[in-house]
């Protein structure tokens, strides 16, 4: 229906050195080292359960700590979605997903409406996964929604493990992400919105 839709975006600054190659219509293909472990498995998860064809290499101030490195690979990988995305013709625009791990559930909606805006409900049950600040998700989506230009809403419902929690919102923004960017052959290219455009 489409030539496949890619982007490689460079970010560099005082602080990170950031580069994100995205294929929308890939198949979970990753290569992923951003210097934060705990970041590159969540992204994993972007990549494998949105079949989103992804390679992010990331150089960041780590000595510090790592919120600038996170935070400048959301807003890295927003600005890649929003260029391999384009003009937004033929694409179903909304994604929903519930995803369950053992006794953590999460769901995360998204609309690509060329506005951003994140309503972000996860109550982490601990402050720490590993060496990971669970703040640091926070700043990682709302880099993502601040560059995509995408209304997200993520809300872990249930959950006792930190890690199942973050783990699943991963895994649903993934799924979400899937759905919303997905080719819809009956919409015959045009763009799905009464204003004409998005």
């Amino acid at each position: 229906m489409s030539t496949a839709r890619t982007a490689e975006v460079t970010r560099n600054t005082g602080e990170t050195q950031i580069r994100v190659a995205v294929n929308l219509d890939g198949t979970g293909v990753q290569s992923l080292n951003t210097g934060v472990p705990f970041l590159d498995h969540m992204l994993d998860q972007i990549a494998r359960h949105g079949l989103i064809d992804l390679t992010i290499e990331a150089k960041g101030d780590l000595h510090i700590d790592a919120h600038h490195t996170v935070e400048d690979v959301g807003i890295t990988l927003g600005q890649a979605f929003a260029k391999a995305i384009g003009d937004k013709k033929g694409i179903r625009r909304y994604g929903h997903a519930y995803v369950p791990l053992d006794e953590a559930l999460s769901r995360v909606v998204i609309d690509f409406s060329g506005r951003p805006g994140l309503e972000y409900h996860v109550p982490f049950t601990r402050s720490m996964i590993g060496g990971f600040d669970v703040d640091l998700a926070h700043e990682f989506f709302q880099g993502f929604v601040n560059h995509a230009l995408v209304s997200v809403h993520i809300d872990n419902l249930r959950g006792v493990n930190a890690h199942h929690q973050c783990e699943t919102v991963f895994k649903a923004f993934g799924r979400a992400l899937r759905m919303a960017v997905e080719l819809d052959a009956r919409s015959a290219g045009t763009i799905p919105s009464t204003k004409g455009s998005l």
